[in-house]
């Protein structure tokens, strides 16, 4: 958009009208002198159809210039990694930084370019040459809007310099056409307060003549998080050092992690975090990105670490200490209130639902989901809410949780790719009546006597003792699967009108939830310190599958009279992970065997089969399971983002 004192088309059209208006000279007056050329238009450019290129001599890039849409419209990063690894992870002294401090410290942090893999994060501004310029023209550059977020620098002989609001530039520089690099300071945190939109203007000024102006609008890109549809590159798990029981197991199960995930095509190796021993890899962290189209044409990416809101929790420092780096930034939310349930704050319940279009609405990155407990109104963190719903892409949606004990969206639904459906994926979901059943069906086959799990007294001291017909004739299990299934037929309701996905495109995966003792353990001094619910927040059971109860919880706020809140009684089968496009891991059954043959692992292995994926199982049962959670929640995956998050 160009700008001008005195617009160009109105002074020139006061030109003509004072010609013919003008009284007819005498035939002897002297010519008028020739009118001074006027100046060569300002023009600004930059990738306004995010093909990695400004064009400065075609008109590719010119419309929709000043405005920005989902489709189209430059964008630039908010350049918050650490490509040299500058940020220093403690004080003078070795002494711990404040979460703020380490925070503080990232690429945009300065007003350097921290060399060419920091300036590979900065987006590209062009001002067209403007020839015949006089040489008394000088140029300068503001931002007008979004100043506050906004950086930019321009490239001269000696390198790329810091544009201040005392910058001038020459009338050589503008005659030669200039080259700009733009970052943004931060993320969109609240759209309220910005909504990420940066406009540069650059204006020259040449004495006697009124100064001209162009402007160019640029957003930041949204900070979005990872969906199934994109392949898995890389997993990320905790590991336990010692000598004991628990950490022996648990590190079995880091080694089992690994040879999957070789078996799966991963070639990176684990991620381990190993400094607060929170096994709980999923939950202190979202992985999410930002990226760019790059001048090669490929996306210029950079991975943001999302801590979660759960500012007491140790764990998320590792992120700040361990990850970031080159390519790799952090981000927490601040003002997280008290009041706010610590548990669904948690990642484990951030799922994503792959990308669709349904209702008018279309997600081309995927759409969040969260969980909240409707019972007594609590729901994830208003802060991180606000910032995930600021960034414009994956309006996040809230179901229905308050029926587990951790309350969490991965205790009981997933999205799993269906490469070749109108879609591309089908959503996974856990069904207490397929496990009802199969413990019926074992029943009527005369199979009741059967133990219920099968964990070797051996192998596991803490292995439920009763059998089918015992589990049966439990009035709490079956209501508590009756309960179980109607509020996940609920939720299963909403994502369905939501999404368009038909009955067709579910698999349903049997499962089996209780409120019972066995889910949390019965070792005091572990369990509650590994629970996935944090410290101090396992509820006391009062007989074999518990009583309905008052859960107190870390907000003081105690659950209603006759709430029950359950978890898995056989490991969550959709609790796993998805390692590759038809490969998923999920956690080992335990459930009782029937002629050689355990049914439960037997009826989730055909239900994933069924939906053309290869499942395979690990022992998770010591280590995450009586801590109520599985294998989803004990690991996490960085995902490939190469592909544009504008496109479906």
């Amino acid at each position: 958009m160009v700008v001008t004192s005195t617009p160009r088309r109105t002074a020139l059209a006061l030109t003509v009208i004072g010609a013919v208006l003008a009284p007819v000279s005498p035939a002897f007056a002297a010519p008028a002198a020739p009118a001074a050329p006027a100046p060569p238009a300002v023009d600004l450019r930059a990738d306004v159809n995010r093909d990695g290129r400004v064009d400065v001599t075609g008109a590719t890039d010119t419309a929709g210039e000043d405005t920005w849409t989902q489709g189209r419209g430059a964008v630039f990063l908010p350049n918050i990694d650490d490509d040299t690894k500058r940020c220093p992870a403690t004080a003078p002294g070795g002494k711990p930084l404040s979460d703020a401090k380490l925070a503080a410290c990232n690429d945009a942090a300065d007003a350097v370019v921290n060399g060419t893999a920091d300036l590979a994060d900065m987006a590209r501004v062009r001002a067209v040459p403007m020839a015949g310029l006089p040489a008394t023209a000088t140029g300068s550059v503001s931002v007008p809007s979004g100043g506050k977020h906004t950086r930019v620098f321009v490239k001269r002989t000696g390198g790329w310099a810091h544009v201040t609001g005392k910058t001038r530039l020459t009338a050589a520089e503008l005659r030669a056409g200039l080259e700009f690099a733009v970052e943004s300071t931060d993320i969109v945190r609240d759209s309220k307060v910005w909504d990420g939109r940066g406009v540069i203007r650059l204006t020259v000024a040449t004495p006697g003549r009124p100064a001209t102006s162009d402007d160019i609008t640029l957003r930041v890109a949204p900070l979005l998080t990872h969906h199934h549809l994109q392949k898995a590159q890389q997993v990320m798990v905790t590991r336990v050092p010692g000598k004991e029981d628990f950490e022996r197991r648990q590190q079995a199960f880091v080694g089992g992690l690994a040879k999957e995930a070789k078996a799966a095509g991963i070639t990176a190796p684990l991620v381990t975090f190993d400094r607060y021993q929170d096994i709980w890899a999923q939950d202190f962290v979202e992985p999410g990105y930002v990226s760019m189209t790059g001048p090669d044409g490929r996306r210029q990416v950079i991975r943001v670490m999302i801590r979660s809101a759960q500012p007491d929790r140790e764990a998320g420092r590792e992120l700040f200490e361990k990850l970031r780096g080159n390519g790799v930034g952090v981000v927490q939310v601040s003002g997280v209130r008290d009041s706010e349930e610590w548990t669904l704050n948690s990642m484990g319940n951030l799922e994503t639902i792959p990308p669709y279009a349904h209702g008018g609405r279309s997600f081309p990155a995927g759409r969040i989901i969260m969980g909240e407990r409707k019972d007594d109104g609590s729901k994830p963190a208003q802060a991180m809410r606000t910032m995930l719903a600021s960034q414009g892409f994956q309006d996040p949606l809230l179901l229905d949780t308050s029926w587990l004990h951790v309350g969490h969206v991965d205790e009981f639904v997933q999205f799993l790719p269906a490469p070749g459906t109108p879609r591309g994926w089908r959503i996974g979901i856990a069904d207490p009546d397929a496990g009802m059943k199969l413990l019926r069906d074992a029943q009527k086959a005369g199979h009741g006597k059967t133990r219920m799990f099968s964990v070797p007294d051996s192998v596991e001291r803490y292995a439920p003792k009763e059998t089918i017909d015992q589990a049966l004739a439990s009035k709490e299990l079956v209501a508590d699967n009756a309960l179980a299934a109607a509020r996940i037929k609920a939720n299963l309701a909403v994502l369905q009108r939501e999404t368009g996905v038909t009955d067709a495109e579910v698999v349903r995966v049997p499962a089996l939830y209780t409120r019972g003792k066995e889910q949390v353990g019965e070792r005091g001094d572990r369990m509650p310190r590994l629970s996935r619910l944090g410290a101090g927040e396992v509820p006391e059971a009062v007989s074999e599958y518990g009583q309905q109860q008052n859960l107190t919880r870390r907000d003081g706020r105690v659950a209603g009279p006759g709430t029950v809140m359950t978890s898995a009684y056989v490991p969550g089968a959709v609790n796993g992970v998805l390692l590759g496009g038809d490969r998923y891991l999920a956690p080992r059954q335990w459930g009782p065997v029937i002629g050689g043959k355990d049914v439960f692992t037997a009826a989730v292995t055909a239900a994933y089969t069924g939906a053309g994926m290869k499942v395979s199982y690990i022992d998770d049962w010591y280590t995450y399971h009586l801590g109520m959670g599985e294998v989803h929640c004990g690991t996490n995956t960085l995902r490939d983002a190469s592909a544009a998050w504008w496109k479906r």
